[in-house]
């Protein structure tokens, strides 16, 4: 008598490997493939594009200003001006009317010049006068010469004032005629009409070594 069930386990093996190499196969297959195609994915030459930001548009002009039309200058005839001529001057009427010639009146005599003052210069009173002092050093260095002086002359025939109009050439000798002249000297008085008045009087001064 045979036993067929010791065969059933080798069977039942080697069914399960088939399958087990089948699904190896076929996991193989879709890895080797899926592998395949990632990489010609990634050899793929990759392009790259720049893309230009988007702009915004330019903001729209606000529109220009509406134009006032002037209508044109309403031209005026110039005024008339009238002028009116002046009314003629009235005619003159000459009258001639015979005149008496009057003598012209006769002349008027200058009136008569008046008569000038009578002056009277004053003078030397020699009557009351002393002789001056000759100045010692001016006789032993031999000094002399004439001073013209100008004197102020009293009503009382004083000198008032004495003044050197030019010079004896020695100053020494120039004071002492100064002097002298107020000291020793006496002039008679000038007039006028008669009356004694105070007047300048010129004379020169003489210093001479006898």
């Amino acid at each position: 008598m045979a036993y067929s069930e010791p065969q059933a386990p080798v069977t039942r093996l080697v069914g399960i490997g088939f399958v087990v190499l089948l699904h190896a196969a076929l996991i193989y297959a879709l890895v080797a493939g899926l592998g395949y195609r990632v990489v010609e994915v990634v050899r793929a030459p990759i392009v790259t594009r720049i893309i230009e930001e988007a702009r915004p548009p330019p903001p729209e002009l606000p529109p220009p200003p509406p134009q006032l039309v002037l209508p044109p200058p309403t031209l005026l005839p110039p005024p008339e001006i009238h002028i009116e001529a002046p009314p003629p001057p009235p005619k003159s009427t000459a009258i001639t009317v015979p005149v008496t010639p009057v003598a012209p009146p006769p002349p008027v005599a200058p009136p008569a010049p008046a008569a000038e003052p009578a002056r009277v210069m004053p003078a030397l009173d020699l009557k009351h006068s002393e002789e001056p002092e000759y100045p010692a050093m001016s006789r032993r260095l031999g000094e002399q010469g004439t001073a013209v002086l100008q004197v102020l002359v009293g009503v009382d025939g004083r000198a008032l004032d004495a003044k050197l109009l030019q010079s004896s050439g020695f100053d020494r000798l120039d004071r002492a005629a100064l002097a002298s002249v107020k000291a020793d000297y006496r002039f008679i008085a000038g007039t006028v009409d008669g009356k004694p008045q105070p007047m300048w009087f010129t004379f020169k001064f003489v210093w001479k070594l006898q």
